[in-house]
């Protein structure tokens, strides 16, 4: 899968065949190449069966003169979704803070975040391969989720889907199936979101990134269990858990 800006090539990574023009969008918008969904001008879906998918996004005037002054390389398919960045500072980049968000969960609700979005994996359940990130709100459940392949995809396409959607990232939580890197840190900022729960463990870096940002990351969630890594305040006591 290829994704290219005004006919140029940017990331080329293996991705899932599906929620296309949420995957640019959303890739546009956590990378921080777009600011909003408006700075699109065109997104094109071009298949060649013996050549993989080439997602061919024209930005509007302003948006692309700012991207080609911060273009950059990647490289894919990678595991830990930093490579082929070209500084450690583009690495490290600083994330949006969240932590003004005034949203709290009860321990129940962060079991019900990943119980629900089980429930929302139709490939998984086909292929038991891929991962999957989805958004819960309070009294509402998972209003969105998307899998793919890859995890970093599958929040690309999560991101790309509320915006469509017109869904505020502070409303709710990211819910993901897999382990915690920094970027998926990174990218649930851009969300805007003030929670990431995970079933899986996230990195030193992750945690501290998150910690920066204001965000609460909870992961390790099993049954009832997990363990809280950042800004346990905004979890009300409940079910078993663990302040790491």
């Amino acid at each position: 899968m290829a994704l290219s800006y005004g006919g140029t090539t940017h990331a080329v990574m293996m991705a899932s065949p599906a929620d296309l023009e949420d995957f640019a969008l959303g890739f546009s918008l956590t990378e921080g190449i777009i600011s909003s969904p408006s700075e699109i001008a065109q997104i094109e879906i071009i298949e060649d069966a013996g050549a993989g998918i080439d997602i061919q996004i024209r930005l509007k005037d302003t948006a692309n003169t700012r991207f080609e002054a911060r273009r950059r390389r990647l490289a894919g398919p990678v595991g830990c979704g930093l490579c082929g960045i070209e500084s450690i500072d583009e690495a490290m980049r600083s994330v949006p803070q969240v932590g003004a968000s005034p949203l709290t969960l009860t321990s129940q609700q962060i079991v019900d975040a990943v119980r629900l979005l089980s429930r929302r994996q139709p490939m998984h359940k086909g292929t038991g391969a891929v991962h999957a990130a989805g958004f819960y709100v309070p009294e509402r459940g998972i209003v969105a989720a998307r899998e793919d392949v890859g995890r970093h995809n599958a929040l690309d396409k999560l991101a790309g889907a509320l915006a469509k959607a017109g869904v505020e990232g502070a409303s709710g939580a990211v819910a993901v199936t897999s382990r915690v890197s920094v970027e998926m840190v990174q990218k649930t900022a851009a969300i805007g979101a003030p929670f990431i729960i995970a079933v899986s463990a996230p990195t030193a870096l992750a945690i501290r990134t998150a910690a920066e940002a204001g965000m609460t990351l909870v992961a390790l969630v099993r049954g009832e269990e997990f363990d809280i890594f950042t800004h346990p305040n905004r979890v009300s006591e409940g079910a078993s858990r663990n302040v790491a």
